[in-house]
């Protein structure tokens, strides 16, 4: 007979973006007694990154524990974007059972359908909760036919499609088990016994060799490396000898200097673990995920973690335009080299490669947001660099050039399908599916090429007036597409002359495009200052200030009104990039800026081309 821990449970919780996630681990938290009724806890708690908080984004899975009926639940949060996908699939591998978070009004979304597919995968035991029941138009009846459908197309078993129902709101922290929301219960109590009464127990075999697998990473200046995992078999004790079999197949041989556990928000130094429980380690470098530890004289390592190949690829470079080292701290190619190092210690999707020169690198990550909240956070450390326009990475496959395609869903109002559907057929996207859900809404279903993509978000909220709401996660790989994909489509205006953008010049040149800089803006020659209504780029002058004269008109001068320039966030000048443009990042600007900034020199290449 097989003995379980019935003491512990281990889950995670899964879901897409924004269907409250974050929002309901906080009201397990609260209301499980785990914090003083006097301390302070923050909303979305778990989201512990500057970057996290400020978007309402997960970015990284945390861990969290709470007791309840003298059962420890420990509690993964997952992130719901695509670009964090490998994050969830090695997550998965941590727990027992699930909980599929959806939305009582959007119902199944493509990351609902990603993450509920690889859970399925891993034969893990689901409890599905409708959130956010107080919704206007919550539709809750529907929603979870919706995701029964899911699980059907999903070849779920017949012991997964027998998955009980919660309706709640995260929010509120109220949770019963009808869709009618007068029957909603003051606390979540229905949820904690579901987890009790539904999630399997973990195996305890303690007394068996053990067997850890690391699935996070995470990394201290004190202790370096610590390896977040599971014990799935025997035990393990701070001091104990142990090998780590690395993924290549080598063997080395560690001592375990420290081991924690997880408790609410904190981190609980512990002596001892024991099959089931989850811990983090410190005192072996350069662990990485996937890797086991085990006793030296029982090598037996688990099966491989899948990791995510990057799909999209950037160059960064050291910042080498007029206004070099004038708002950053860190701006030389040995620092830049260092802080991408150290990002490599915990991001497993990232890859780092040096090109032919020591200032540049090739920087290879899941996607657009991946990339970009990299960018961001060495920004804010104070780091000065260039980065290349997004290209996807292309792979030989059976000897055909692939690339990669998402499956993109995208709900907008009725009125505007026709233009999406062309624009996405300009990008070379085939429409695989279109539901009509009877108000006003439509749900367009495409698979388009990863290229096409890069940049489009500008344009689909143009089309839509920003009423359309769109997802994609990866597909496949499949042959390229022939022909242009994608790109944009006006030139640019690029500044002549190196100075200060006037209020006079930028009145007489309005009218060939947009400005993407104001009156005042210190400016440089080669730097893109604006978007041209035609196809070419034009170069202008934007530092030309009004002849003085000491003749007065009858007129006398107006006040000088110009419109207001198109101020770009850091998305958008990546999305926005031409091949031939660098986007400059320092922590007080992001200027956009030609590669070469000599007008002859780029008429010249543009000749030989």
């Amino acid at each position: 007979m097989t003995k379980l821990r019935s003491d512990l449970r281990n889950i995670a919780i899964i879901a897409h973006v924004d269907h409250g996630k974050t929002t309901l681990v906080d009201q397990l938290l609260k209301q499980s007694g785990i914090f003083r009724s006097n301390e302070q806890v923050d909303d979305r708690a778990m989201d512990s990154n500057e970057i996290e908080r400020e978007r309402g984004i997960t970015i990284l899975a945390k861990n969290t524990a709470i007791e309840y009926k003298d059962t420890k639940i420990n509690i993964l949060d997952t992130p719901g974007h695509a670009d964090f996908g490998g994050e969830v699939e090695r997550i998965l591998k941590m727990v027992d059972g699930v909980i599929l978070v959806v939305d009582s009004y959007e119902g199944c979304m493509p990351q609902t359908r990603f993450v509920l597919k690889k859970a399925l995968e891993q034969n893990l035991k689901p409890i599905v909760v409708v959130n956010k029941i107080d919704r206007e138009f919550a539709r809750p009846e529907e929603v979870v036919d919706e995701v029964l459908e899911l699980f059907i197309e999903l070849d779920a078993n017949d012991e997964q499609l027998e998955f009980p129902v919660i309706y709640a709101s995260g929010f509120n922290g109220t949770a019963s088990l009808s869709p009618d929301v007068s029957t909603q219960e003051e606390t979540l109590r229905v949820l904690y016994d579901a987890i009790l009464e539904h999630i399997p127990a973990p195996i305890d075999n303690r007394d068996e060799p053990l067997q850890f697998q690391v699935s996070l990473l995470d990394y201290s200046d004190y202790v370096g490396r610590i390896g977040i995992g599971r014990i799935f078999r025997g035990t393990m004790q701070v001091g104990q000898s142990v090998a780590v079999i690395k993924r290549d197949g080598t063997v080395k041989n560690y001592r375990v200097t420290k081991m924690s556990g997880f408790l609410g928000l904190k981190r609980v130094d512990i002596q001892e673990a024991f099959a089931g429980d989850l811990v983090a380690v410190s005192g072996m470098e350069n662990i990485d995920v996937s890797e086991t530890i085990c006793p030296a004289d029982h090598l037996e390592a688990l099966p491989e973690l899948f990791i995510d190949e990057p799909t999209l690829q950037m160059t960064f470079l050291v910042n080498n335009s007029p206004f070099a080292g004038k708002e950053g701290k860190w701006v030389t190619s040995r620092k830049i080299d260092e802080r991408l190092q150290s990002q490599l210690q915990t991001d497993v999707s990232l890859r780092v490669d040096p090109t032919d020169s020591p200032d540049a690198w090739t920087v290879s990550g899941r996607g657009e947001l991946h990339l970009s909240i990299l960018i961001e956070n060495m920004r804010r450390e104070g780091f000065e660099l260039q980065v290349s326009k997004p290209t996807v990475i292309v792979k030989e496959v059976d000897g055909v050039r692939c690339e990669p395609i998402e499956r993109l869903q995208i709900d907008i109002p009725e009125e505007h399908t026709g233009s999406i559907i062309e624009s996405i057929g300009e990008r070379k996207g085939e429409m695989l599916d279109m539901i009509n859900n009877g108000n006003g809404q439509v749900r367009l279903i495409f698979n388009v090429p990863a290229r096409g993509l890069i940049g489009y978000s500008t344009e689909f909220l143009t089309l839509t007036r920003g009423y359309g709401i769109m997802n994609h996660t990866f597909d496949s790989y499949q042959p390229m597409a022939k022909g242009k994909v994608g790109g944009r489509r006006n030139g640019v205006l690029v500044s002549m002359e190196n100075g200060t953008a006037t209020p006079y010049s930028i009145m007489q040149l309005e009218d060939r495009g947009i400005m993407f800089v104001g009156a005042g803006t210190e400016i440089y020659a080669g730097m893109v200052v604006g978007e041209n209504t035609r196809e070419s780029d034009l170069t202008i002058n934007l530092t030309k200030a009004k002849q003085a004269t000491n003749v007065r008109s009858a007129s006398k001068d107006q006040t000088v009104t110009t419109k207001k320039p198109r101020i770009m966030s850091l998305e958008e000048a990546l999305q926005y990039l031409g091949d031939d443009e660098y986007c400059e990042v320092t922590p007080v600007s992001i200027r956009l800026r030609k590669k070469i900034l000599d007008k002859n020199e780029r008429e010249r290449v543009q000749k030989k081309k």
